[in-house]
């Protein structure tokens, strides 16, 4: 859930991701999926890895990712 800040602002957002939770660091209305770069509202947001704090667009980013890396995320 965003808070008051977070809901109006526009552009990029810079998060730090933990295990199931997050903190955005610099307000934003998104970030970049680290597979696709593709744009991920933080409404959406599902999908990250805390160890290489990245966010993920969907499952399959995420299993893309894997398997460059060949091990878990």
């Amino acid at each position: 859930m965003l808070g008051r800040f977070e809901r109006g602002a526009s552009g990029e957002a810079v998060v730090e991701y933990g295990d199931g939770t997050m903190r955005v660091v610099k307000p934003g209305s998104f970030v970049r999926c680290a597979v696709t770069g593709e744009p991920i509202a933080l409404d959406a947001l599902r999908y990250w890895s805390a160890a290489r704090q990245e966010a993920y667009v969907s499952p399959e980013a995420v299993m893309k990712r894997l398997a460059e890396f060949g091990r878990p995320a």
